[in-house]
């Protein structure tokens, strides 16, 4: 035999064994997408095989698909910009004759500050300031929303060290420069509130995204309901 019919013989039997290694593996994949309006979400996945992490990934998007090496579990892990993280455990002898294990991930929006300020101080979490209300168009603050206000301001003495971030955000209506004056006059109202009770304004920083980070882009009252927030998010603890 020549060089390069034994070439061409080699060639051929990697491509065998390429393909006969596709068509065994199993796959992992599904949809991220906002628990509420079932649009999907841009989100960071990571992957990492159980219990060892020996194999790890990071993907980007609102779909997911990573094929599983070998036989041991998997755990994934979603985190999206204003939702809650979402964690699963996949296990590939649940697939099935295609091959695949498939799990879409819902993901709900980030904890009340009201619920969350007692246990969420790690750093990197968000909380959504659920019940803060400010009149309609304007950076006032309703008075119903000072409870709330209060325990963001219990948390950080409770937390000396901490130093957080306020983030708002408006719905997508309207002009974008005049959405994002509102979103950072609003927070800059939340900072001054928090300060006005005895937290050095040093720990407090603000940003406005104004109408540019959207929870869903859908037109509705609920949509925009949704998009209209502020968040804490802590920096350092």
């Amino acid at each position: 035999m020549t060089m390069r019919s034994i070439v061409v013989v080699l060639l051929l039997i990697t491509t065998i064994c390429s393909a006969q290694l596709t068509d065994t593996l199993i796959y992992a994949e599904g949809k991220i997408l906002n628990k509420t309006t079932k649009e999907p979400v841009s989100a960071s996945i990571s992957y990492q095989s159980l219990p060892y992490g020996s194999i790890v990934g990071q993907l980007t998007g609102s779909t997911y698909r990573f094929p599983f090496y070998t036989k041991d579990r998997y755990e994934i892990t979603v985190e999206a910009e204003g939702f809650a993280v979402a964690r699963y455990m996949l296990d590939p002898n649940q697939a099935g004759q295609s091959m695949k294990v498939v799990q879409d991930v819902e993901l709900g929006v980030a904890a009340p500050a009201s619920i969350a300020a007692g246990t969420a101080h790690t750093p990197g979490k968000v909380m959504n300031l659920s019940n803060l209300i400010f009149e309609q168009a304007k950076a006032v603050i309703a008075p119903a929303s000072f409870e709330e206000l209060d325990k963001v301001a219990e948390m950080l003495t409770t937390y000396p060290k901490m130093v957080i971030q306020l983030e708002g955000h408006t719905d997508i209506q309207g002009d974008p420069k005049k959405n994002m004056d509102l979103s950072q006059q609003r927070v800059d109202a939340v900072k001054n509130y928090v300060v006005a009770k005895g937290v050095n304004k040093n720990r407090i920083r603000t940003k406005a995204f104004g109408g540019t980070q959207p929870l869903s882009r859908e037109n509705t009252e609920e949509a925009h309901r949704m998009n209209r927030r502020v968040q804490v998010r802590i920096i350092s603890n």
